[in-house]
C-alpha cells in the first residue's frame, strides 16, 4: 500500500471461523484485495486441511490451510474478522484490542449497546460489557466517520442492514409516524448458516414458503435501535422474517404511514446520491434479489400506493454480501484509510 511516497506494508488480516458461508465469502472478497495479506484463518473441527480443499472455488486464490486457534498467533495480525456463531468473539476481543488488533466482529456480540437487552436476545453473559460502548455499529451510511476511528466494529445483521437502510431517509426526515412501522422480509437459505438442519435441507426448503420468529426474532432489538437513533425517538416495529426457496438474498418490503406530503422519491435520492453502494432505483421500480447476487450493494424502490398516505419500500441486498462479508470489508477499508470500494466493485451474478 502507498501512502504518499512511503511504501507501507499490507495488512495482515485473520479470519476466525473461515468454514462457514460468511468466512468462505470473506476469503473470495479478501483474496482479490490489492492491499490485504491473509495470514491464517482458524478451525477448530478443521485444522490442517487445506482451504483450497473445502472450497475448490478458491483454488489458486487461497493457498492457506485452516489452523487451530491455540495456533492461529492472531496477536500478530493487523485486523481479525470474527466470522463465528454469537458469543465468540466477546471472549477474544479484549486480548486483541490490547495487542493493537482491530477488530470486525459479523456476529452480534457488539451489536446492542443495553448489555441487558443482549442477555435476554442471546441467552447468555456477556463476557466483556464494559467493550460494547467502545464498539462502532458498522453501517457505513450512518457511522463512517465513527469507523475511520475504531478499533471494534459490530459488523451489523443482514435484516438489519436492509431494513435500516431501507427505513431511515424518512425517519431522519421526520416524515412517518414512528408507532407502527411494519417489516416484512424474506431471506435465502444461506442466512441460517452452512449446518445441517432440517428447515434448510434441500426436500424441506425447496418449493416452500414460510414465516419464522413472529413472536420474537433476535434481529428485532437492532434494527430498534438503529431505527430509533435515525428518529432520534423511541420506534414501534412489527418485523416478520420469511424463509423462501434461495440460497442468497434478502427482500424486505417495508410500511409506514406518512404525516405529511412529500416528494419521497426526491428524498431517497438525495439521502443516497453519494452512497455508492446504495441504488435508488427509478420511480415504479420493483428491485429484484438476483440484481445484487454476489455484489455489495443495495437497491431501494419507494412507492406511494395510490397516492395515499402509505409509503412502501423495497429493499434488496445480498444477505452474504452486503448483509455480511462484503460490508465487512467496506468497514476494513474505512477503517485503514483505504478506497471505500476497493475488492467490493463486483457486478452481480446474472443468471
Amino acid at each position: 500500500m502507498k501512502c504518499g511516497f512511503l511504501e507501507v506494508s499490507l495488512i495482515k488480516v485473520g479470519i476466525v471461523g473461515g468454514t462457514g458461508y460468511t468466512g468462505v465469502e470473506l476469503l473470495r472478497l479478501l483474496a482479490a484485495h490489492p492491499e490485504v495479506e491473509l495470514r491464517t484463518i482458524t478451525s477448530r473441527a478443521d485444522a490442517g486441511i487445506a482451504v483450497s480443499t473445502m472450497f475448490p472455488s478458491l483454488r489458486g486464490h487461497v493457498e492457506l490451510g485452516f489452523v487451530h486457534p491455540d495456533q492461529a498467533h492472531l496477536e500478530q495480525c493487523d485486523l481479525v474478522f470474527f466470522a463465528t456463531p454469537n458469543g465468540i468473539a466477546m471472549q477474544q476481543a479484549r486480548s486483541l484490542l490490547e495487542a493493537g488488533v482491530r477488530v470486525i466482529d459479523l456476529a452480534a456480540d457488539f451489536r446492542l449497546q443495553d448489555v441487558e437487552v443482549w442477555k435476554k436476545w442471546y441467552g447468555m453473559e456477556h463476557a466483556c460489557p464494559d467493550l460494547i460502548g467502545k464498539a462502532v455499529y458498522g453501517l457505513p451510511e450512518i457511522n463512517r466517520e465513527r469507523i475511520k476511528q475504531a478499533r471494534l466494529v459490530a459488523n451489523p445483521g443482514c435484516y438489519p442492514t436492509a431494513v435500516q437502510l431501507g427505513f431511515i431517509p424518512l425517519l431522519e426526515a421526520g416524515l412517518i409516524e414512528c408507532g407502527s412501522l411494519i417489516a416484512d422480509a424474506k431471506s435465502g437459505v444461506s442466512g441460517a448458516g452452512r449446518k445441517a438442519e432440517l428447515p434448510i435441507m434441500l426436500a424441506e426448503a425447496a418449493d416452500n414458503f414460510k414465516a419464522y420468529g413472529v413472536s420474537g426474532h433476535r434481529h428485532l432489538p437492532e434494527i430498534k435501535q438503529g431505527l430509533a437513533q435515525a428518529a432520534k425517538q423511541e420506534i414501534g416495529l412489527t418485523f416478520v422474517p420469511h424463509l423462501v426457496p434461495m440460497i442468497r438474498g434478502i427482500h424486505a418490503t417495508l410500511y409506514a404511514r406518512l404525516k405529511r406530503d412529500a416528494d419521497v422519491q426526491a428524498l431517497y435520492e438525495q439521502r443516497y446520491k453519494h452512497e455508492v453502494f446504495v441504488d435508488v432505483m427509478p420511480a415504479g421500480s420493483h428491485p429484484e434479489t438476483r440484481s445484487v447476487r454476489g455484489a455489495n450493494g443495495c437497491r431501494i424502490a419507494v412507492h406511494r400506493p395510490q397516492q395515499g398516505d402509505t409509503v412502501v419500500v423495497l429493499a434488496v441486498i445480498d444477505n452474504l454480501v452486503k448483509g455480511a462479508a462484503g460490508q465487512a470489508v467496506q468497514n476494513m477499508n474505512i477503517m485503514f484509510g483505504l478506497p471505500e470500494t476497493m475488492a467490493l466493485t463486483h457486478i452481480p451474478l446474472s443468471p
